[in-house]
């Protein structure tokens, strides 16, 4: 196995291969660090480098599995890039903004807290837009951070940093956020998958973010499995600093049969959407692949329009937006041109307006439950086009609520939504498609994404850096 490929191993595989001593954790976790050196200053992927750290915990997955495999945590000796949002011990958890820069964290996220109980090996940090507010990655503290498939265009936000290390073979695992699309986007822009779970099936560690819906902590990976093993891993079970995460824990199993019986809708569009010919064609040709695994997949209408649009950015905006505000008022000579725009937009929404976005969201919702009363989960792309520059754009909401079909999902935040990659467009850069299942159906999303990955798949599919 070359040194490339071992960066590419998916997580599954290692850890077949730690139990069987045919490679160990120090050995991946040397071939990514060599591989950032090689090709960090192109993608600028990683916020912070741990890699002194790493070592240390490599090598004690190590001995591990050399005198007591059966003692190997579920994720044991793999490596992890942790989003520069999820709060680490003794980091800084910066959030791409100069206004925490220095403050070194005492406590560890939820998420964090998982993952290193896991055995997890976290070695970087992985870049976000400032206060990860934005579908593209740039921050005047860490600069821009590029899609590995073509280096001109965005990698996506707010996750961009942990897709575009999953893609370029940095990492082995990587964790995200999604309040309005930050897992699925850049997991759709760099070709990789990543889980919007269902809300409450993760914990959150800040209570002004444990109240907010459209919240999501989830898992990204190259494959379905590795995405499913780690949210085995985060998901459920009490946590106290999150009331509203579910109490029990699921158990997603890692493989598959086919989908005879499944019905899937299609929605191609969600009502209102302008989707480019490239993504349609890539979005039928995975409903083709998965009609070939059994599954029956019909299109369907949602009578969706452009109120889903406006109420998104009222709803984000009013909780989001004006918290920014709040944090940044007599620092904006600090921060970014996209978070002072953001703060700005938020603050013109009034409470009448809030409370109005609820109503737009009890008519998405009955209506989606009418394709549910008939489908066991539905399909749609996850960007309706995909050719943002990678510096993006000084309005962060410029564009985005019509080329992503991510936010909706957020609104409706029960519903789980799997990224899977559909192929490449004429951009250079890969196209994806959401899986939606039904109400805290996490396991179906699963299903479906690993049969169209056997049907279709994508491991072999690399970046050329």
């Amino acid at each position: 196995m070359s040194e490339n490929d071992l960066c590419y191993l998916s997580a599954t595989e290692a850890l077949k291969m730690f139990k069987a001593k045919t490679l160990s954790p120090v050995e991946l976790l040397e071939a990514q660090i060599a591989r950032a050196d090689h090709i960090e200053l192109k993608i600028n992927a990683f916020a912070i480098r741990r890699t002194e750290q790493a070592r240390a915990a490599a090598r004690a997955a190590e001995a591990v599995y050399a005198t007591n495999p059966a003692d190997a945590r579920p994720l044991e000796g793999l490596t992890l890039a942790l989003k520069d949002e999820h709060t680490l011990i003794g980091d800084n958890t910066r959030q791409g903004s100069a206004l925490l820069r220095g403050q070194i964290d005492t406590k560890n996220a939820p998420i964090t807290q998982r993952l290193l109980d896991a055995g997890a090996v976290i070695h970087a940090r992985s870049t976000v837009p400032e206060f990860c507010c934005a579908g593209f990655t740039r921050t005047k503290e860490c600069g821009v951070t590029r899609n590995p498939w073509n280096l001109a265009l965005t990698c996506g936000g707010s996750s961009g940093g942990s897709g575009t290390s999953l893609a370029a073979g940095t990492t082995t695992l990587a964790s995200g956020s999604d309040i309005g699309g930050s897992i699925r986007i850049p997991a759709a822009w760099n070709g990789v998958v990543g889980l919007k779970p269902s809300w409450g099936r993760v914990p959150e560690g800040d209570f002004a973010y444990v109240m907010n819906t459209y919240n999501h902590a989830g898992p990204m990976a190259r494959s379905v499995a590795d995405c499913a093993l780690m949210f085995n891993v985060i998901n459920g079970g009490p946590c106290r600093t999150d009331p509203m995460c579910d109490a029990g824990h699921l158990e997603v199993p890692l493989t598959y049969g086919d989908l005879k019986g499944k019905r899937i809708a299609l929605s191609m569009d969600l009502g209102f959407f302008d989707v480019c010919p490239d993504v349609v064609a890539n979005t039928l040709a995975a409903a083709d692949a998965l009609r070939a695994r059994g599954a029956i997949v019909e299109p369907v209408h949602l009578p969706w329009d452009k109120r889903v649009a406006e109420a998104a950015a009222c709803g984000l905006g009013f909780l989001m937006g004006r918290m920014l505000a709040g944090t940044i008022k007599g620092h904006e000579d600090l921060v970014n041109d996209y978070t002072l725009q953001f703060a700005a937009a938020g603050m013109r929404y009034t409470a009448e307006d809030f409370l109005a976005h609820y109503e737009v969201m009890g008519w998405m919702h009955e209506t989606l439950q009418q394709v549910f009363d008939h489908y066991d989960a539905m399909i749609c792309p996850t960007l309706a086009v995909n050719d943002t520059p990678a510096e993006g754009p000084s309005d962060p909401l410029h564009g985005l609520l019509e080329t992503v079909m991510t936010y909706p999902f957020n609104m409706l935040s029960r519903h789980p939504v799997l990224n899977v990659p559909t192929g490449f467009t004429s951009t250079g850069a890969p196209s994806g498609m959401q899986i939606v299942g039904r109400l805290l159906d996490d396991v179906s999303t699963f299903h479906i994404g690993a049969n169209l990955e056997i049907a279709r798949p994508w491991a072999a599919f690399r970046p050329v850096l």
